[in-house]
């Protein structure tokens, strides 16, 4: 019955693992720049705040109220020239413009060639997730392994849960193909 029970929290665990990775991978994804306007791109941009590295939507509210636009609006007015600098350090190669009381981003088109560069991006991330999810079936199944080495599981319970192991696996890396494909589109559309 003990061994039973071991199994079903291999399983949980393993699974609980390959939804933190799928969500991390998930999490990147929505940081790479489409042709629209997602204030979840400035996600990962820091700001100098008096003397602080802050993220940027822990100064300022974020919105995207036009396709094309996102509106960065700070709770204290003086970080404005921080919260530029910030934006011009970063890697997304966008302009801020500063009215002085927010900061407006234009998010313009992007290029067929850049498209296709970050698509590529795109497929780097999705790799790297799915060979973080391999990655945890291999060390569920060594654990497998060392249980029946040891005389803890029989043979049957082990290629069953091997299955199950692959089962979950399975789902994972489709969830992450399929989160592939919606990005891809996302970033093809017009």
């Amino acid at each position: 019955m003990a061994a039973e029970e071991f199994l079903r929290d291999l399983l949980k665990e393993m699974e609980e693992h390959m939804q933190k990775s799928l969500e991390a991978t998930r999490r990147e994804l929505s940081t790479i720049r489409t042709g629209r306007a997602n204030p979840s791109l400035l996600d990962r941009v820091e700001v100098d705040y008096f003397g602080s590295r802050l993220l940027i939507n822990q100064v300022a509210n974020l919105s995207a109220p036009e396709p094309r636009m996102i509106v960065i609006s700070p709770w204290d007015k003086k970080a404005l020239p921080a919260l530029e600098r910030a934006i011009m350090k970063s890697d997304l190669g966008l302009t801020p413009n500063n009215d002085g009381s927010v900061i407006r981003l234009n998010i313009p088109q992007l290029t067929e060639e850049r498209r296709l560069q970050m698509t590529k991006v795109v497929g780097r991330k999705i790799e790297e997730g799915k060979v973080s999810v391999r990655n945890i079936r291999r060390e569920s199944i060594e654990d497998l392994r060392t249980l029946k080495k040891e005389g803890e599981i029989a043979e049957d319970e082990e290629k069953r849960t091997e299955e199950a192991v692959q089962k979950v696996t399975d789902r994972f890396i489709y969830e992450l193909d399929v989160a592939h494909r919606a990005k891809e589109a996302e970033l093809m559309e017009v």
